[in-house]
């Protein structure tokens, strides 16, 4: 076979620096979210998945948002999201109500217990996220990772709608993803 050509039936197989750049990416995906969810169950008693419930309420309107709307920002399913939504009521965090407006349709919506545990939680959890993540890049860096997490994710599903921010308003745009407001 000519050099340059290669034959269609053969995988395009990663370079030296691919691959050691997909390692050090596999690593980071099981590492990073662990050492997250190791944070929040210490210090708040809560997985990653719940406080990303807890605190996607927190910056809707009015902390009530649709729960395919929710499942969408907490990259859950819809099954796995109705589980935690119950034990986060047990706790008395969030409640469920039929959308007035369409009663096929649950709203969650956050109690005021439940943003106070988002306002002790946020601290840490933010602390956290900038020693693991933006305190070891530099703000070019930083937008290099949005960047190409964006890109990644709309070759994965470019119907996402976290793409591009929140999949929903919020009534305070100025509100970041990381500091709630009462």
């Amino acid at each position: 076979m000519l050099e340059g050509m290669s034959d269609p039936a053969e995988p395009r197989w990663l370079d030296d620096e691919q691959l050691s750049n997909w390692l050090a990416l596999g690593a980071m995906l099981i590492r990073l979210p662990a050492a997250i969810d190791a944070q929040l169950r210490r210090d708040a008693q809560l997985s990653h998945f719940e406080y990303q419930v807890i605190a996607g309420l927190s910056m809707a309107p009015e902390r009530t948002l649709r729960m395919s709307v929710l499942a969408a920002f907490s990259e859950g399913s819809l099954a796995r999201l109705s589980q935690v939504v119950a034990r986060l009521e047990k706790r008395g965090w969030v409640r469920r109500t039929p959308d007035p407006s369409d009663g096929r349709v649950t709203l969650a919506i956050l109690t005021d217990a439940g943003m106070d545990k988002v306002v002790a939680t946020a601290p840490g959890h933010v602390a956290e996220v900038r020693r693991l993540v933006f305190d070891t890049l530099t703000k070019a860096q930083q937008r290099q990772l949005g960047d190409s997490s964006r890109r990644i994710l709309r070759a994965i599903d470019p119907d996402d709608p976290c793409l591009d921010g929140l999949p929903f308003d919020t009534a305070a745009p100025e509100t970041g993803h990381l500091t709630p407001e009462r």
